[in-house]
């Protein structure tokens, strides 16, 4: 069955977390995201925030239980934002109080020509790429 037959589109993302405010924080200042909604108790007993990136219509889900233990194995998986310019949006990032990480310490050798990104680690250690995707 093809999925022209239904509407079916990619709706979000879920990543558990250790701290839901931190995390909110984190997304919010590095990557430009915005809340949509926050969930105090799910039906299944989470906190949730949605959020979104202005002109996407995939969402990113932070869930939060105190009953549940993060551990994110490295490499596991990441999540993707696209920039236009990632040498200022990185000078950006380096620019925030927070303490951000690009890597790898390279990038802007290795990725000199073709396709140029880089890396951040959120809070919990869940990756998000940067990929530069100009106008």
């Amino acid at each position: 069955m093809s999925s022209q037959n239904h509407a079916v589109r990619f709706d979000h993302t879920r990543l558990r977390v250790s701290d839901l405010d931190r995390s909110v924080d984190w997304y919010c200042k590095c990557c430009h995201f915005e809340v949509l909604r926050r969930t105090d108790r799910s039906p299944s007993g989470n906190q949730l925030v949605h959020l979104h990136l202005p002109g996407s219509e995939h969402k990113l889900e932070l869930t939060y239980s105190p009953d549940y233990s993060i551990a994110v194995p490295e490499d596991l998986l990441h999540t993707c934002i696209r920039v236009a310019n990632i040498e200022a949006y990185c000078a950006y990032l380096e620019s925030l109080p927070l303490s951000i990480d690009l890597w790898p310490s390279n990038w802007r050798e290795k990725f000199k020509s073709g396709k140029r990104m880089a890396f951040i680690t959120d809070p919990d250690g869940y990756e998000v790429e940067i990929l530069e995707h100009p106008s």
